[in-house]
């Protein structure tokens, strides 16, 4: 891989792939963008391709932009819940912020003389709900993973829970799944769905038509209405 900085689109990450058939350009809220090129392929190509799509590139970053900003501003009045807690924001007369989580709520208070709209108290409210949602979902993925898996005949290596950016999971060669801690916003349904999408991963590697056919086996034909449902959602936007 290797960043460069085009003149007008800013730092574009270059990605060599044997799989990759032709160029295509990805964008994702808070990354750069990138360019998937053929393994084969020699990069005055690839900067040619993102030179003559500059226009259509700088007109969806703008639709990136837009969606980077629907990230919640959190304050007292926020309503914000995942699969096991809700959380509570207040002022305090405390020098600096307190994190609690306690029967299913986390209280988080912040000093009355900060502004909660400010950058630094509201990066301290993700923290503390990234830890939190860490915390739930290692108490509730292994095990409900561990379940899917006994009904439905898959078995798999390891498993582990991290903070990912832009994957709800992924499954290794060796059946290493590693699932999202962010799948803890999420309904059930749609946790489960991630879950047998990365088991039928420990037999099916790629998204072909065997893969697709076990997804509708595993989840009474609802494979693809799953998989449109889960766009409704984001991992870093929330």
């Amino acid at each position: 891989m290797e960043l460069i900085d085009i003149k007008g689109v800013g730092p574009v990450l270059f990605q060599a792939s044997k799989k990759a058939k032709r160029l295509s350009i990805k964008l994702k809220p808070f990354e750069p963008v990138k360019v998937v090129v053929p393994a084969d392929m020699h990069p005055r190509e690839a900067l040619a391709f993102v030179e003559s799509n500059k226009q259509w590139i700088l007109n969806n970053m703008a639709k990136v932009k837009e969606k980077e900003n629907d990230l919640t501003i959190f304050d007292e009045q926020t309503q914000f819940k995942t699969r096991s807690f809700a959380l509570r924001i207040q002022k305090s007369s405390l020098s600096q912020m307190r994190m609690q989580l306690k029967q299913g709520i986390l209280f988080i208070e912040y000093p009355a003389k900060l502004d909660v709209k400010s950058a630094s108290v509201q990066d301290n409210i993700r923290y503390g709900i990234e830890e939190a949602m860490r915390i739930s979902a290692k108490n509730y993925l292994p095990q409900r993973l561990h379940q899917l898996a006994l009904q439905f005949g898959f078995s798999y290596n390891r498993v582990f829970i991290k903070n990912l950016k832009s994957r709800w999971g992924s499954c290794s060669n060796v059946n290493n799944i590693n699932l999202n801690l962010h799948l803890m916003r999420l309904p059930d349904r749609l946790i489960d769905s991630v879950l047998l999408h990365e088991l039928c991963h420990t037999k099916e590697k790629n998204h072909g038509p065997r893969f697709w056919a076990l997804m509708d086996k595993v989840t009474q034909g609802r494979a693809k209405m799953l998989d449109k449902e889960m766009k409704d959602y984001r991992t870093v936007i929330y």
